[in-house]
């Protein structure tokens, strides 16, 4: 991967030392880790022991399903998993040694696959920490999910990898960050959600349209999109056919997101006149939107908002 972060720079991942974790050994104490909702507060000692237990090969993977499942109740996990000594080394030394089962023939196992996925998920709550997300980035944890992106094995192995490798993507772009942005838009993070977009399940092209759509959300990746006709014809090709299958198998949450991406694109001037020539004649052929094809119309019916947006897009082109 050329482009920023081709390399993963020494920052020191995981050195710092736990703030306040009390981590000395087995009988390490300390306060009570935050659950979300006030609930009640889970035991310290039987996180951080988990936390510990990623550091030793044989008690690795029962820690990583155990703090997977919890992740989403513990508010200050992410900052445990980043400054406890060797636990990011940890859960990347997981990612990197399934590299060689992607290869064809690939051999890549279910269980296998499974227990990656748990490290996955710990570093999707890394990503989503605002405390944790610059470390993360500043570290280029996120080019070593891109192997995983670039597979094209419909096995559910694969599919798995790939859906959780997007929801760390994911996780970055939801909260609206100019510096997560700049980072992506220097990989090859669009080329790998085109083909996902075109090639993927149907859950697995939701998440990737959702990232193109949080790109092209951000000045800067508008701006990035349309600066060639290389890449907005990419992009506005690869939603097209998502359109065109949509009318043999609607979703409407995927056409949510690929209606958001047109209409965002639309706001461009160049983008504006080239989408006058190339949206697809199922979303233009009626201005009044009474009669586009059936599964698109049942979709718009399920989602007011999305209406609005494609009647903003038609606008936009002055195609109503």
């Amino acid at each position: 991967l050329g482009g920023a972060g081709s390399r993963i720079p020494g920052v020191g991942i995981g050195a710092a030392p736990l703030h306040g974790a009390g981590m000395s050994g087995a009988g390490m104490s300390g306060p009570a880790v935050a659950q979300r909702g006030g609930g009640q507060q889970q035991s310290a000692e039987e996180v951080y022991h988990h936390v510990q237990d990623l550091r030793v090969a044989e008690r690795r993977e029962h820690a990583l399903l155990e703090l997977s499942k919890r992740r989403e109740s513990l508010t200050d996990l992410a900052p445990i998993l980043w400054h406890s000594f060797g636990t990011i080394v940890a859960l990347i030394q997981e990612i990197v040694c399934i590299y060689p089962q992607l290869s064809p023939p690939p051999t890549l196992t279910a269980p296998a696959s499974n227990r990656v996925c748990n490290s996955l998920a710990l570093l999707q709550c890394v990503a989503s920490h605002p405390e944790t997300r610059p470390l993360f980035l500043k570290a280029h944890i996120p080019l070593l999910l891109y192997p995983f992106l670039n597979t094209v094995s419909k096995d559910r192995p694969f599919e798995y990898l790939r859906l959780t490798s997007l929801g760390v993507i994911g996780a970055l772009v939801k909260v609206d960050d100019a510096e997560v942005i700049s980072f992506l838009l220097q990989t090859e993070i669009i080329p790998l959600c085109l083909r996902i977009m075109e090639t993927g399940s149907e859950l697995s092209k939701t998440v990737a349209t959702f990232i193109v759509q949080k790109l092209l959300l951000d000045d800067m990746g508008l701006t990035y999109i349309c600066a060639t006709a290389e890449r907005f014809y990419a992009v506005s090709s690869v939603l097209a056919k998502m359109v065109n299958t949509l009318q043999q198998n609607p979703s409407i949450r995927l056409l949510k997101h690929v209606i958001r991406c047109y209409l965002r694109l639309s706001d461009n001037a160049r983008a504006r006149e080239a989408l006058r020539q190339c949206l697809p004649e199922c979303l233009q052929a009626d201005p009044t939107l009474q009669h586009l094809p059936e599964p698109i119309m049942n979709c718009l019916r399920e989602d007011s908002a999305t209406k609005r947006w494609l009647l903003s897009l038609l606008q936009n082109l002055n195609l109503r």
